[in-house]
């Protein structure tokens, strides 16, 4: 049995592979609702229930998808899967929303027919997630390229940009859209999209100044204030709190899993991509931040003198930044808000506006501002995504456009939106029948009339020109005298009492009279979707969406390029006394001119439906869709289907699915598939009333026969699975057999072929080994023979030398015995003459004999000394220090000389290296050594710091080439340095510049030379003697540089600056530079004495030193 299902699976799967598959295969429930058996409204809703449990939330009614919310991402997206649909036939596959877009692509681009999408259905039913999914289809399986996809991403990034302006937080939908759109995207004769063109109905505009309990404003105003950096917001004169506005409703601010300040961020890129440019993008930010502060503006009355009451705005801040955002002068939006000017012919009347006029004033302005910035938005959307060729178009349309609304608080919106779902539900029952006609007629099958619910009759009381319901409302508009909401009610009362889908209270029909579930306030309309109350109150005031002139004059008047714009009708050259149309005429003829494009177009359509009110995921609410299923009249959809035949199938894929049923015509049927399927058919006796032929398809009338040709087909399968099992087991034996037989064969061959090999190896190794002993033996005898030759030649080699050695032996013993005589001789004679001698100057050595000793052991000594000391001698450093210690006490003084002597020679030696500058340098650090060492505290650490001079490169910096000019001479020392007020202590810059015959003082900034004296006039040079900067230069008395008196300066490289000045004064003067180091000297300043006094103490500046005058007679520098 195991085995059975096994190839019973394969054989699916091979007929999977080699046949298409079909709606039919592994289905759960029933994937299209023609097929449903028995058809009633529960049967239908447990149907939808079974899918939805089981994630299939797509099923067909022939071609129309329903869409069930599923709240949750499922896995049927992905690019596999878009692949898997293309080029597939609609039926072929389990239904899908890629399999409608598929088939209508594909008869767009092979058919030439332009087509339409229509998806429809109630708030939060996934409307536009379902437009998104077909576009994205659209998108991946058009054809490739750098301009064909920059068109795709921009008709794609369009999406987030509407959302983002046009959509809003609602108690049924998180993401719900507030406007109607239809796009229409434009492909070439490859099917390649060219561009798009998109059209919006009716956007929501009261949302903007008011939003019901649990609902928010538009995404757009969220996003700002969440995503927006604090620059950006100071820009926008926009704070982060939500609560600092009016226009935004706080109870639902924030809505879980929705990130506003990342979808800020997206709708910013999609802009860019779409191709706004920057400073449009700027002015559509700073427009939507002057709606949101409009909300913020207050009033409160005030009375004038002829007793008429009139508003003044509370707080001005509010309308100053609105006006600095705008570039509106503030008095004219001001006057703008308090008074309204009428003008009849050639006359203009000016009244003033009471507190309630103001406020519907300015909420009529945002509503204005916020709808025409929108539809602004969506030209400019148009003007970039439109086509740039002029060649011959395909059009694929994608209708997205607000579902039918039952609130408990119905008005105007409700109304028009559900006139609008009228016509679409008429528009479709009109078209779905036309294509049910034009398939029979088409197939040659005869047409029967189907009985269905016509709405035309809803329409025209709605739509009516002479008593339709928009068209009393607009009367009562331009009704002169008092129009309010209750005389049009009134109105309708008249003239629609006897309308048989028309209800109201204070009608004469006498049915409604003690319905206390119609206020009398209200009116009701039985719609094809069920009856809805309209509270009438504000039909009259929004159908008239009246913005007074004054305002439009007011934005017209706005240096903002955009607003500007918006307001056309505010130019005082282009006035136009006409009333303009109202809300209600608008959107009937837009809604006249969508439905006349869409008859035009093949339709397809997509049913969406919600399936619980609570936003949840695997919640199925029977009743709420009950009610969906109701006013979108699915099963009047179902049974318009089904009234002549149930299902129908092309001949080719019915013969390949079915043709296992008759042995005529399987496996393989040769001749027309027409032919094959009225062979099959007549094999199975199948009553001719259940089943016609068509042209090129097949029509079956009652589901049941199809479901009965699925279970034979399902009983054949397992019928051919066990037949082929059969015939599976016995060529698997046979060929088990051959395959042993075979191997039999082999093996006996290989172990014949392994014995012969292992013989021939075994005497091949016999051989070998009798060829090795041979071989070794031959080796061995020739061995012996090499080795007794050599051993032959060796022992001749060894007498030889033996014999050598002893002749060498013999020779040697001979040269030493003569050298022994002669050395004997030498010594002989050696001791003769010493006798000779002693016994000569014997009477002279005992007179002399102490002096020679003592000269000699000296004259040792002396020569063990000098070796000693050229062994030990120290390194040529001029630094090191080490000096081998005295070995005798009689050298000492000699001993030091020597030290002494060598010092001098390696301190030559390493001047000897130096260039001629470095020698400078030295002489210069020497000469400091002279001046400061253990005088001036600050001397140790400059040491360690060479004397660089030129601080400042006045050569390399263009900032100071006013002041190279100036200097002739070559600078000896260029150093900012702070010259110290004589006044208050304080310290200013100033460049300080040594030359051969000048010091020159020199302004830090500007380069100009502030003071310049000759080295002849300089005498003294005073500084103290602790770690600080400061010194004195003190000039000769009567000379000119010294009217002003002496200079007092502060310094980082006090050491280097003094050094320098002395040695170049004495290089030019002959003379030296008295350098005095005191901690109290005297300057002189002008014609006073100033005593400077250095003291030791803390600083609060760290350790800087400051200088500060006590009094007239004393400056007190702080050292610490």
């Amino acid at each position: 049995m195991r085995n059975r299902c096994r190839v019973t699976k394969g054989l699916e799967n091979m007929a999977k592979m080699e046949v298409k598959t079909s709606l039919l295969d592994n289905m759960i429930g029933v994937g299209d609702m023609v097929l449903l058996e028995p058809l009633n409204e529960d049967s239908f809703i447990n149907n939808l229930k079974k899918r939805f449990d089981h994630n299939e939330v797509y099923t067909y009614i022939g071609s129309v998808v329903i869409s069930i919310n599923p709240y949750r991402s499922l896995p049927i997206y992905t690019p596999e899967k878009v692949e898997e649909y293309r080029n597939r036939n609609f039926y072929e596959l389990s239904p899908h929303i890629f399999a409608l877009s598929d088939e209508a692509y594909r008869s767009l681009r092979d058919q030439d027919k332009d087509q339409c999408i229509l998806i429809t259905g109630e708030s939060g039913a996934g409307k536009t997630e379902a437009s998104k999914l077909v576009m994205s289809y659209v998108a991946a399986v058009c054809g490739k390229g750098a301009e064909v996809n920059q068109v795709k991403e921009q008709l794609l990034q369009s999406n987030p940009v509407l959302e983002a302006f046009g959509n809003a937080k609602t108690v049924r939908n998180d993401n719900s859209s507030r406007f109607g759109k239809y796009m229409d995207i434009e492909f070439d004769f490859k099917g390649d999209p060219l561009g798009g063109v998109i059209s919006n109905y009716l956007l929501e505009k009261s949302r903007v100044v008011k939003q019901p309990r649990g609902e928010r404003n538009f995404h757009i105003f969220y996003q700002i204030l969440s995503g927006a950096s604090e620059d950006f917001l100071c820009k926008l004169k926009l704070e982060r709190d939500f609560s600092r506005y009016n226009y935004l409703g706080l109870d639902s601010a924030k809505v879980n899993g929705v990130d506003d300040a990342a979808n800020f961020r997206t709708v910013r890129n999609a802009m860019q991509i779409v191709g706004f440019m920057d400073h449009e993008t700027q002015s559509v930010f700073e427009v939507v931040a002057a709606v949101l502060k409009l909300g913020n503006i207050e009033f409160k009355p005030e009375s004038r003198v002829n007793g008429l009451d009139e508003s003044k705005i509370k707080d001005k801040n509010e309308l100053k930044e609105i006006c600095e955002l705008t570039g509106i002068d503030q008095s004219v939006l001001e006057r703008a808000f308090s008074f309204r000017t009428v003008e009849a012919k050639q006359e203009k009347v000016s009244t003033t506006l009471n507190v309630a006029q103001a406020y519907y004033a300015r909420d009529a302005l945002a509503k204005n501002l916020y709808s025409r910035l929108f539809s602004w938005l969506v030209t400019r959307i148009n003007e970039s995504i439109k086509a740039q060729t002029k060649v011959r178009k395909k059009v694929m349309g994608v209708l997205d456009i607000y579902g039918f609304e039952i609130f408990e608080d119905n008005s105007f919106e409700q109304f028009i939106i559900n006139y609008c779902n009228e016509k679409l539900q008429q528009i479709f029952i009109e078209l779905t029948l036309k294509e049910e006609q034009e398939e029979y007629i088409r197939e040659g099958i005869e047409w029967t009339h189907i009985e269905y619910f016509n709405n035309a009759i809803i329409c025209d009381l709605i739509e009516n020109n002479q008593t339709g319901i928009l068209a009393m409302l607009d009367e009562e508009c331009l009704r002169p005298g008092t129009v309010t909401d209750d005389t049009f009610l009134e109105k309708l009362n008249q003239v629609c009492a006897t309308h048989q889908h028309f209800e109201s209270r204070m009608s004469k029909c006498s049915r409604f009279l003690n319905d206390t579930s119609l206020p009398h306030s209200c009116f009701r309309i039985q719609h094809y979707a069920g009856k809805v109350m309209y509270q009438v109150e504000g039909f009259v005031d929004k159908n008239n969406d009246l913005l007074y002139r004054d305002l439009s004059q007011a934005m017209w008047k706005a240096n903002h390029s955009l607003i500007k714009a918006l307001f056309p009708e505010g130019n005082p050259a282009k006035i136009n006394l006409k009333r303009p149309p109202t809300a209600g005429s608008q959107f009937k003829a837009s809604v006249a001119t969508l439905m006349k494009n869409l008859q035009t177009k093949n339709p397809n359509y997509i049913r969406c439906i919600k399936p619980n009110d609570k936003k949840a995921a695997h919640i199925f609410n029977e009743a709420l869709v009950c009610h969906q299923i109701r006013y979108l009249g699915l099963l009047e959809n179902v049974r318009v289907r089904r009234a002549g035949y149930a299902f129908r199938q092309a001949y080719e894929p019915c013969l390949e699915r079915y043709k296992m049923l008759c042995k005529q015509t399987w496996p393989h049927w040769r001749g027309p598939a027409r032919a094959g399927v009225e062979v099959l058919f007549n094999e199975l006796e199948i009553p001719e009333e259940e089943f016609s032929f068509g042209r090129s398809k097949i029509f079956i009338r009652n589901p049941r026969t199809l479901f009965k040709l699925e279970d034979q087909r399902k009983q054949r399968l397992e019928d051919l699975a066990t037949l082929i099992e059969k015939i599976y087991r016995g060529w698997k034996c046979r060929t088990r057999f051959l395959l042993m037989k075979r191997s039999q064969i082999v093996i006996a061959s290989w172990y014949r072929r392994y014995a012969q090999q292992k013989k021939y190896q075994k005497i091949k190794s016999s051989a070998i080994i009798v060829q090795s002993y041979i071989r070794g033996w031959k080796a061995r005898k020739l061995l012996r023979e090499l080795k007794h030759q050599k051993r032959c030649n060796e022992a001749a080699t060894i007498i030889a030398a033996y014999w050598h050695g002893t002749q060498a032996r013999r020779e040697l013993k001979r040269l030493k015995e003569e050298a022994r005589r002669k050395h004997a001789v030498a010594v002989i004679w050696a001791y003769w003459l010493g006798l000779k001698v002693r016994r000569e100057y014997r009477k002279f050595f005992r007179a002399n004999a102490g002096k020679k000793i003592y000269e000699f052991t000296l004259q040792r000594l002396m020569q063990k000394y000098f070796l000693e000391m050229k062994n030990k001698m120290p390194s040529l450093s001029p630094v090191d220090k080490n000096w081998p210690a005295r070995p005798y006490l009689f050298l000492d003084s000699t001993h030091k000389e020597l030290k002494r002597i060598f010092h001098l020679w390696r301190c030559k030696k390493y001047r000897d290296q130096f260039t001629d500058q470095q020698k400078l340098i030295y002489e210069e650090k020497l000469e400091a050594s002279e001046l400061f060492k253990d005088k001036k505290a600050l001397y140790p650490a400059s040491v360690g710091q060479p004397f660089q001079g030129a601080y400042l490169e006045i050569s390399k910096n263009p900032k100071y080439k006013k002041l190279k000019d100036a200097v002739d001479e070559k600078i000896i020392i260029a150093e900012v340095v702070n010259k110290i007020n004589r006044a208050n202590g304080k310290a200013t810059s100033r460049i300080f510049l040594l030359t051969k015959n000048n010091v020159l003082l020199a302004d830090q900034k500007s380069g100009n030379i502030k003071s310049e004296v000759p080295l002849g006039d300089v005498t003294k040079v005073s500084m103290s003697s602790q770690n600080d900067g400061f010194f004195a230069v003190h000039l000769k008395e009567g000379s000119g540089a010294a009217g002003k008196g002496d200079f007092l300066l502060s310094s980082d490289h006090l050491i280097e600056m003094a050094t320098k000045l002395y040695r170049t004064t004495l290089s030019q003067t002959k003379q030296k530079l008295n350098i005095e180091i005191s901690d109290e000297f005297l300057v002189q300043f002008r014609q006073d004495k100033v005593c400077v006094k250095f003291i030791q103490g803390s600083q609060k500046n760290g350790n800087i030193p400051t200088c500060k005058r006590k009094n007239n007679r004393l400056l007190e520098v702080a050292v610490p």
